[in-house]
């Protein structure tokens, strides 16, 4: 299995983007630990694996971290996915509604907060359409969410 994690952080309007490892993560509070080692006043865990999903876990700092989930269906599949899905809440048909290509609902709905991004230049109804777009792949839906944040340069460095 091949998977991609990485921190983007920003500081002082900067962004830089640092390569991590989550073998030991075994909550989302984890994930979200992993982030906050990376020194930033925002930041943002991304992760894909084997182009089945993608992963968005924002740490809330004191609050609880906020996450997104591409595809629910991979938590059957991937320990991280099952990870994020447990703590997170499906997003029924309702916000899948009225896009013909959407997924089935019990099967690949996402999960999460599909607004983790909206300040960054990612609206909820983008994420919830590329999540659904036939033929969008899981880094496609990162790579989208960094450009519109100002960072994509450099998760593509790290990425590629």
């Amino acid at each position: 299995m091949s998977s991609f994690a990485v921190v983007l952080a920003r500081a002082g309007g900067r962004w830089r983007a640092e390569e991590v490892s989550l073998d030991e993560c075994e909550s989302l509070a984890d994930l979200a630990e992993v982030a906050l080692d990376v020194p930033g006043e925002l930041r943002l865990l991304m992760i894909e694996q084997d182009d089945e999903y993608a992963a968005i876990v924002r740490p809330g700092g004191d609050e609880e971290p906020i996450a997104f989930l591409s595809d629910g269906h991979a938590a059957d599949n991937y320990p991280l996915a099952a990870i994020i899905a447990e703590e997170l809440t499906e997003i029924g048909e309702d916000a899948l509604s009225g896009d013909e290509d959407a997924p089935p609902a019990h099967d690949s709905a996402p999960f999460g907060d599909p607004e983790i991004v909206e300040d960054l230049g990612t609206s909820a109804a983008d994420l919830l359409a590329m999540c659904a777009h036939e033929g969008t792949l899981p880094v496609d839906l990162l790579v989208h969410v960094c450009e519109k944040a100002g960072c994509g340069e450099i998760f593509d460095g790290v990425r590629l």
